[in-house]
């Protein structure tokens, strides 16, 4: 490799998995230096390779820090997962200002067999076009991907690694004491509250399918609204709410004027909700409230695409959950902005007027938006599962080497969600 081709990598915190660690050795054998900085034990967990170094300052002291280490290390790239992570927000910014490009990843937003990875941000900070027009025009640019499934999730590899990590953390912080975690809970109680909430799922499971199936029998419209966690930077970043309750009360007191009278309300629960709020009783006093406590379910359990196959409509915040309702061809209503959230697939109108006559999703456009997510913001492979990590390392850094993100003309600047997702009161 020539030098002028040389570049310099900088990982920061990345997915709970040896993904980063992965694509920083694929990108090393290639000719490149890679560099890493680590906020706590977890960290350093995942990065058993030269070139790391340890950050345990304040959060004050972040920001000179940062801007000392990109001058110093001559960095071109900052790689980051989660670009709403206080570190990683402030590492952005000194990035930019000195032109060093930001590369942000997520987990994908086609699921399960995908990975984000995108130039600066993901979410309201996508560059990913909004205008329907320009989406069809990338769709022609790029190559068709099929996008069958090919990875199934592994459950173990979804929780193990994530109890590993935050358990070391609380074990070693002493090494670590101003670390300033992403997270919300303590993770001690969240793992007892979730074990114990693992006990009752195949009951939740039978209570769900019954209730789905009392409204099928009576054959009543009704409307899915998914739960999204309370940590979710979805939710705490990229829209006007706190958390769910918020927007639970808007729905339901939407749903109450505004719903065909025998239309019913599902609310169902996240697959990683770990029972620590009382959901079930909340719904049900915001339902009394409204006077629609007979029409409106909480599920604990269940499946969604179940529930999406009769569904006359989805509502939600901004959840991923959005795209497998489209591409079941359900009508869809977000409250904030999201990557999908584009005229002609969701529904543009005041939640009040969707209960009634909710149009569904433009197939073409649909199929258009599908084909140029894939081929330019997101990447196949799955960090839960053995060999679609295999496959994210692969083709991640591929894409990195290649620059190529945000290829077909997906990058649109400024990006397109952030003014209409400020206006909302989102605080970005």
């Amino acid at each position: 490799m020539a030098a002028s081709d040389r570049r310099t990598f900088l990982f920061l915190q990345g997915p709970l998995s040896p993904l980063y660690g992965g694509i920083a050795d694929r990108l090393a054998l290639s000719g490149h230096r890679v560099r890493r900085i680590n906020f706590c034990f977890g960290d350093w967990m995942h990065w058993r390779r030269p070139g790391a170094t340890a950050f345990r300052g304040r959060v004050a002291d972040w920001p000179d820090f940062i801007a000392g280490y990109l001058e110093r290390n001559g960095v071109t790239d900052v790689v980051l997962h989660g670009d709403r992570r206080i570190y990683h927000k402030i590492a952005g910014d000194a990035a930019r200002a000195r032109g060093i490009a930001v590369v942000a990843t997520e987990l994908g937003y086609l699921r399960p067999d995908w990975m984000t990875i995108e130039r600066d941000g993901t979410s309201t900070g996508s560059h990913f076009p909004l205008d329907p027009d320009a989406i069809r025009d990338v769709a022609a640019r790029l190559p068709k991907t099929d996008l069958t499934p090919r990875f199934a999730n592994s459950f173990w590899l979804v929780a193990v690694p994530d109890v590993l990590y935050n358990l070391a953390n609380v074990a070693f912080f002493w090494a670590w004491p101003h670390y300033q975690k992403h997270t919300i809970y303590n993770p001690l109680t969240e793992y007892l509250s979730a074990g114990i909430r693992l006990l009752g799922a195949p009951r939740r499971n039978a209570l769900a399918r019954k209730r789905l199936d009392k409204i099928a029998a009576r054959n009543l419209p009704y409307f899915v609204l998914p739960m999204q966690l309370e940590g979710d930077f979805q939710l705490r970043d990229h829209s006007p709410y706190c958390g769910m309750e918020a927007a639970l009360r808007e729905i339901i007191g939407s749903f109450a004027r505004k719903a065909p009278r025998d239309a019913r309300l599902i609310v169902k629960s996240h697959p990683l909700d770990a029972g620590r709020e009382p959901w079930r009783r909340m719904v049900g006093r915001m339902a009394q409230k409204a006077g629609v406590r007979h029409r409106v379910h909480y599920l604990g359990g269940g499946r969604l695409d179940a529930m999406l196959k009769g569904a006359s409509g989805m509502v939600t915040v901004n959840s991923s959950a959005g795209i497998e309702a489209l591409r079941a061809g359900v009508p869809v209503k977000c409250l904030a902005p999201a990557i999908f959230d584009v005229a002609g697939l969701t529904d543009q109108r005041p939640l009040d007027a969707f209960w009634l006559n909710s149009a569904r999703p433009d197939r073409a456009l649909l199929a258009d938006f599908l084909q140029a997510l894939a081929g330019s913001v997101q990447a196949r492979g799955s960090i839960h599962s053995r060999e679609g990590l295999q496959e994210a390392i692969r083709t991640m850094a591929a894409r990195l080497e290649a620059r190529d993100l945000n290829s077909g003309g997906a990058y649109v600047d400024p990006p397109p969600r952030v003014a209409r997702a400020r206006a909302l009161g989102a605080p970005l």
